[in-house]
């Protein structure tokens, strides 16, 4: 599989396009980011670490009939995916109170959220990527009402299967955020999942093991990323 142009530059991912129209390359670089690219950072190992992480998890959810964008690995850093048109809202779910919610509602961080919370957030940084609702994302023609409600029963089901996973590893999975994408008109889930785009505690201490070592200056953050992998039985050194 050939990597041809660079098709699109994010704040931790590159993506390029292959010799097949399909299929892209994303390549996961060490650049952390945080506050809409207020704070940004090189964090040595982060890249490897989040694709082999994302690759476990993706392969994780292939084996409970959810289908993603992941096709395989090339590399530590790099990953060959499905070339999605997505869809800019991004679904978040929550099983413990924590970031945005506590500041938005008043609500301890920490606290049990029985039903989980389900969110709709339009992903534009110059935007703060603002909440939004299913009204708003069908009338801005940035979703159908169909491909919505398949995003949201696709999102809890990644909850049942990741909450049982990370509990497995002494984990709590508070929250996280999924994107997906539209390949050949089916519903995939894309970008990745990884300590950048959940929250994990361990069950036992609350200790953070993700991204908000970065954003809180807590340090040791792709330690921590290192220390959820090692839970998981990932191996870091597999490719």
């Amino acid at each position: 599989m050939l990597k041809n142009t660079l098709l699109y530059t994010g704040k931790a991912k590159s993506v390029y396009t292959t010799d097949n129209p399909d299929l892209l390359i994303l390549v996961f670089r060490d650049d952390a980011s945080a506050f809409n690219g207020e704070k940004i950072a090189q964090l040595d190992r982060k890249g490897k670490v989040n694709n082999l992480f994302n690759a476990f998890i993706m392969e994780k959810l292939a084996e409970a009939g959810i289908e993603t964008h992941f096709e395989k690995l090339i590399n530590p850093s790099e990953v060959l995916v499905k070339r999605l048109d997505m869809i800019p809202v991004e679904c978040v779910i929550r099983n413990y109170a924590a970031g945005s919610l506590c500041r938005r509602l008043g609500v301890e961080e920490g606290k049990v959220l029985t039903p989980p919370t389900f969110e709709l957030f339009f992903k534009d940084d110059a935007l703060g990527d603002p909440m939004v609702n299913e009204s708003q994302s069908i009338a801005l023609g940035w979703a159908t009402a169909e491909q919505l409600e398949q995003m949201k029963v696709l999102t809890y089901q990644v909850n049942q299967v990741l909450t049982d996973l990370f509990e497995q590893g002494g984990m709590l999975l508070v929250d996280f955020k999924l994107e997906f994408g539209v390949f050949h008109d089916r519903i995939v889930l894309g970008d990745e999942f990884s300590p950048d785009g959940c929250r994990l505690w361990d069950k036992e201490t609350k200790k953070k093991l993700d991204k908000d070592r970065f954003r809180q200056g807590l340090g040791d953050v792709v330690e921590a990323y290192e220390e959820v992998a090692t839970r998981l039985g990932i191996n870091l050194d597999s490719i």
